[in-house]
């Protein structure tokens, strides 16, 4: 009985000997090969795997940025405000939209607001707006509005033309026409102060004379 006891202790002992062994060989290889097991806790935060998330993130956030192209439903919007009505016509994308992202399709509409061409002037063009921006679709709204036909002056101001309301104190228009570039029977009749008749007139008159 007393030698059952003997081998039932020493097999105990053994075994506990064997398993803090074991314990002991695992914990001395995480410790000297930390990369072998790989941990599961969250990455905090600053570490190499954090930002390494982070870059990935913010890559597809930027390739999810809608920006015009060439299959791009591009609409413009007519608005005569002096009648109420509204045209709505579908056109291709301006080669120069192509690629713009939101921001830079406002830059641009801000660019044609401020120098519009002479032929949108003619029909009273007021001002323009980006109205609806997607990938897939683009509206832009131009407003117009009729004005009453006025008279103007030329005149000359650092040898360019400049373009004055009927009360001849009002500046409507600077131009890049040279004084010099012009007749000289036309020329006298400036420096008097020209009356054009007419808006019509008056971009007529620019259009045949800007460089």
């Amino acid at each position: 009985m007393k030698l059952v006891r003997r081998i039932s202790l020493f097999v105990i002992i053994s075994a506990a000997l064997l398993a803090a062994g074991g314990y002991t060989a695992l914990k001395a290889e995480q410790f000297f090969y930390p990369n072998r097991y790989p941990q599961k806790e969250n990455a905090a935060p600053g570490s190499q795997t954090d930002l390494t998330k982070e870059e990935q993130v913010i890559e597809a956030a930027a390739e999810e940025i809608p920006v015009v192209t060439a299959d791009t439903k591009y609409l413009v919007e007519e608005v005569n405000l002096t009648q109420g009505i509204v045209n709505e016509k579908e056109e291709s994308v301006p080669v120069k939209y192509i690629g713009l992202d939101r921001e830079g399709m406002l830059e641009e509409l801000k660019s044609y607001d401020e120098n519009p061409p002479l032929t949108e002037l003619e029909q009273g063009f007021e001002t323009i707006e980006l109205t609806a921006f997607s990938k897939d679709r683009v509206v832009i709204c131009k407003y117009y509005k009729e004005k009453e036909e006025k008279g103007f002056y030329l005149m000359v101001a650092d040898h360019f033309i400049v373009v004055y309301e009927e009360d001849k104190q009002t500046l409507y228009m600077n131009t890049d026409i040279l004084l010099e570039s012009l007749q000289e029977s036309l020329q006298a009749e400036i420096m008097q102060g020209k009356y054009i008749e007419s808006e019509s007139e008056l971009y007529n008159f620019l259009e045949s004379y800007s460089s």
